[in-house]
């Protein structure tokens, strides 16, 4: 079970590169990925809803990755012919983030219409055990439903 764990951890650390990369933050499909005993514990202080409930951002605990475990969702507008909204999944490096702090998160809203979500972030990093900070900013346009991340070192 160790073996297996070092074998994760190494994957993971090949994965991530050097220490001073730039984090790349994708935005895809949930697809039939995330499943809801992923939901970082507890529940009420790791989900949250904005503009009247159209909006709900949920944290995830993957577990593994170890260095990149943690996923945001976003379900949001537009909805579909079935009134379902669309539901995204937030991630960084092709995993998940080293570390997000979701109590961390402040919302605004922007003239256009976009809600605008910033994070506390870390990525993973040799020389610094608990991670390098850098802040996570997620836009999310109710109207067209592009959702576009930002890193801000």
């Amino acid at each position: 079970m160790i073996r297996l764990g070092m074998i994760h951890l190494a994957a993971a650390l090949t994965l991530l590169g050097g220490a001073a990369q730039s984090q790349q933050v994708e935005v895809t499909p949930c697809g039939d990925g995330p499943r809801v005993d992923t939901i970082a514990e507890p529940w009420e202080q790791n989900t949250a809803t904005y503009a009247n409930g159209e909006v709900r951002l949920v944290l995830l605990d993957m577990v593994e990755p170890a260095g990149g475990a943690w996923k945001l969702v976003v379900i949001s507008p537009p909805r579909d012919e079935l009134g379902l909204r669309q539901c995204r999944v937030i991630g960084a490096d092709g995993i998940g983030f080293y570390g997000l702090d979701f109590a961390s998160r402040r919302a605004t809203y922007d003239p256009q219409q976009e809600l605008v979500v910033t994070f506390r972030a870390t990525r993973y990093a040799d020389a610094a055990p608990e991670g390098e900070p850098y802040t996570l900013v997620v836009t999310i346009n109710q109207q067209t439903g592009e959702i576009g991340t930002e890193v801000r070192e």
